[in-house]
């Protein structure tokens, strides 16, 4: 029994040992909350809770949520080959979100029901899974939960109660606001943004009286429901559905706890949105929630937010059908994906077809790239530069992705081993089979692994097979004209193939091609 349980530890810490041997790696993210880079550290390793705000689904998903979900699923995906066992919750908001954010106003999906003549389910069924395929198609992976705030009405009025009973809210007319000038005397409201509050209630005291609420910024937990509202759920204070800022604190503590490590999302839920979690969390449990808050930048059009508020966004769908009119032709997902990617998260990024265009190019190049190291021949030795460019690439790549996932210095390290595969093929440098291998795996792990593109055109499987071999039927053709010295037949081949988008290219070890279009 004894060397049994010996052996059975034993095995266990080998695992453990196994699992987290990657975490050797110093992972630095930048934290809104201390305005600075931090290094990674889980409360509890080797598992991480991560949180991330999810869309609102009344609506075909746009530029702008590809960001927040490209960005968290690098994260996810890199601290899962770290070894770490990640449980990411991304919210599906579908009850709650009023128009402009407010704590007054129509439910946005609601809204959309009484338009389109539908209840509100249908809605935000609908668009939840537009926006499950649009992701698929940017290979986004899944979440591990993805919870429904329709789904967790008891849960947010326990929050409210419990935010009740530590005298952090007030009851007025049905609906249960959230007071903030109590709040910011116990503690401080403002601490993520960096918002004086004290300037902001002194001046909303001109409105005392007006309305509901105390103070114009106190926040909603419970909305007492108009008679014309649709979603309604009964509560100790009125039929009526959740604040806005509610979901995320409930669920988060649902299926993370109180504490945990990561809560992600866009720039612009800093404040309110974010601002609101903390002191919901505070106000409920005492304690902050979460220790690093991570926050992407904005998808920007002419240097405004783009987004369905303002009207001024282009959903994914037209960009890969390039069917809007600010689009010069259809984008593909990993096009998308790629232009995201080719911008550090925190920085803005701004739309244009000229940067799309360019994004496409990269992608090109960078797939072509990882394909052609396969038509590389190996020699006994590396040249002195090709062999130092081979031992550093994985690890400046994990430098990159280790300073706050740097994935635009990853992608010039790429474009560099690009270049180096095409001076191989041309013959003009040496690598021996071991670099050569390293810089294959290299480039799969990190292209492909963890920044999750890949190569669109084998999508298309046994008719892209077919192109090729057509494609060699036609060079075997012209190499026997090359034989013969016929350069005419040989010139008009290249020519043709040449005008249906294939690229001809004779090397010393035979004639290679390439699909441009």
């Amino acid at each position: 029994m004894a060397i049994w349980l010996f052996l059975r530890i034993f095995a266990a810490k080998l695992s453990l040992t196994i699992q987290i041997g990657n975490m050797k790696q110093n992972l630095l993210i930048y934290n809104t909350l201390t305005r600075q880079k931090e290094l990674f550290k889980p409360l509890h390793t080797p598992n991480v809770g991560m949180y991330v705000c999810g869309p609102t689904v009344y609506g075909d998903p746009h530029l702008g949520h590809a960001r927040p979900a490209i960005t968290f699923d690098i994260v996810f995906r890199y601290l899962k080959h770290l070894g770490y066992k990640v449980r990411y919750v991304r919210n599906i908001t579908d009850v709650g979100h009023l128009e402009h954010d407010a704590d007054d106003g129509d439910d946005k999906i609601a809204k959309k029901a009484r338009l389109e003549q539908l209840e509100p389910m249908e809605i935000a069924q609908y668009y939840t899974n537009r926006y499950h395929d649009a992701m698929n198609a940017l290979n986004v992976l899944p979440p591990s939960i993805e919870p429904h705030a329709t789904g967790h009405i008891i849960e947010q009025q326990m929050l409210v109660q419990q935010i009740l009973d530590n005298g952090y809210a007030y009851v007025s007319n049905g609906s249960v606001y959230f007071d903030i000038e109590k709040y910011n005397k116990d503690h401080k409201y403002g601490v993520l943004s960096g918002r004086n509050l004290d300037d902001v209630i002194n001046a909303s005291r001109e409105l005392d009286g007006v309305g509901e609420k105390r103070n114009q910024v106190d926040f909603a937990l419970w909305k007492k429901a108009q008679p014309e509202h649709i979603m309604r759920w009964p509560s100790p204070w009125s039929d009526g559905f959740p604040g806005w800022h509610c979901e995320c604190t409930a669920m988060g503590r649902k299926y993370l706890g109180e504490h945990f490590d990561i809560h992600g999302g866009g720039m612009d839920l800093v404040f309110p949105h974010h601002e609101c979690e903390i002191a919901q969390a505070v106000a409920s449990q005492g304690s902050e929630m979460v220790h690093y808050w991570m926050h992407n930048n904005m998808i920007t059009i002419n240097g405004q937010k783009m987004g369905k508020s303002l009207g001024n966004f282009i959903t994914l769908e037209q960009f890969f059908t390039g069917s809007h009119e600010a689009l010069d032709k259809a984008y593909s997902p990993m096009t998308i994906r790629f232009f995201i990617l080719s911008a550090h998260y925190r920085g803005t990024v701004d739309f244009s077809n000229e940067a799309l265009t360019a994004s496409e190019k990269g992608m090109t190049k960078l797939m072509q790239g990882i394909d052609d190291i396969k038509r590389v021949v190996a020699a006994d030795s590396s040249d002195a530069n090709i062999a130092t460019f081979a031992a550093n690439f994985r690890q400046k790549c994990y430098d990159a992705m280790n300073d706050d996932l740097q994935t635009p210095v990853v992608i010039s390290l790429f474009f560099e081993a690009c270049h180096i595969i095409n001076t191989l093929i041309d013959h003009k440098a040496k690598i021996s089979q071991e670099d050569l291998n390293e810089i294959d795996s290299t480039m799969q792990l990190f292209a492909c692994e963890l920044l999750g593109l890949k190569n669109e055109t084998n999508n298309s499987g046994a008719r892209e097979e077919a192109y090729g071999k057509v494609v060699d039927m036609v060079l075997e053709l012209r190499a026997k004209a090359r034989a013969n010295k016929d350069w005419a037949s040989c010139d008009q081949i290249r020519d043709m193939l040449k005008e249906a988008g294939f690229e001809v290219k004779d090397t010393k070890d035979g004639c290679v091609w390439k699909l441009n279009k």
